[in-house]
């Protein structure tokens, strides 16, 4: 729900501080724990870019790989994971006070859809005209509508009226 960030950039060939690595090469194949000298060496024998690409680990693990080449496929990944990830949305609906059973069991449904796709729901009541002089009449609506989706649902927040709205926010179940 929270946006993807970029990585931060890899280490490559003379960036790379540490005694030992363990190294892989270019197809994939491990070639084993190398000295950071012969590890650059074995790089420059066969025209690639030795990129590290787990520090954490202990030796970090490095590869042997054209790092232009390395860093345009890991910038497609990311790509793609950010076309792929949704949520974090706020749907908004908006009801009167006076609405029909019928009505707001549609708009329950509604809410119940965009929860399921892990979006969150603001349900908005509008007053007008003379209903504001009975917004009281919004409680046994709230009521309501907390029993209907509290299955999928979690009021987040409920915010006091502003105005001619008042705003009710829920959230998806985990």
């Amino acid at each position: 729900m929270y946006p993807i960030s970029k990585p931060p950039e890899p280490r490559v060939n003379y960036q790379i501080r540490t005694r030992d690595v363990r190294l892989i090469d270019v197809d994939g194949t491990q070639l084993g724990i190398k000295s950071i000298e012969e590890a650059l060496r074995i790089a420059q024998n066969k025209n690639t870019d030795l990129v590290e690409i787990a520090p954490q680990n202990n030796p970090p693990v490095c590869k042997l790989a054209d790092f232009s080449k390395f860093r345009y496929e890991r910038e497609k990944k990311l790509k793609e994971a950010r076309k792929k990830h949704k949520g974090g949305q706020v749907k908004e609906l908006r009801i009167r006070p006076k609405i029909g059973h019928h009505d707001l069991d549609i708009k329950i449904e509604h809410m119940r859809e965009f929860l399921k796709e892990h979006d969150k729901v603001r349900l908005t009541i509008v007053f007008r005209g003379r209903e504001m002089e009975h917004k009281d009449q919004a409680n046994p609506l709230v009521e309501r509508v907390k029993e209907k989706i509290g299955d999928v649902a979690v009021l987040e927040q409920d915010i006091p009226m502003e105005g001619n709205r008042k705003s009710l926010l829920f959230a998806p179940k985990k």
